[in-house]
């Protein structure tokens, strides 16, 4: 396997994970995205919404992400791009 989509796969894996997961309750544990991680998710949403619809039709949340995950090969590069960048404001709003 070529390097690309090993790198590809990985960064739409964990950008499932980070994706999907649904906002903490009030007064939880987990702290409030940061303003940079929710404009990032905006962007992602924005960029992928197309592929989404044509490579996971009827999926949503979870699903879909997952979906996305199964056929990052034939993700644009628009969507590609917008994983990338939430990545690394999750990365940037991580506690080091």
């Amino acid at each position: 396997m070529k390097l690309v989509p090993m790198i590809v796969l990985a960064a739409l894996a964990v950008g499932t994970a980070a994706f999907a997961q649904d906002p903490p309750p009030a007064g939880g544990d987990h702290p409030a995205p940061s303003p940079a991680m929710q404009a990032a998710r905006k962007v992602v949403m924005e960029s992928c919404a197309v592929d989404m619809k044509t490579l996971c039709d009827g999926k949503a949340g979870r699903e879909a992400m997952m979906c996305m995950r199964d056929n990052a090969d034939k993700v644009s590069s628009p969507c590609k791009d917008a994983l990338g960048k939430m990545m690394a404001a999750r990365q940037a709003a991580r506690p080091q």
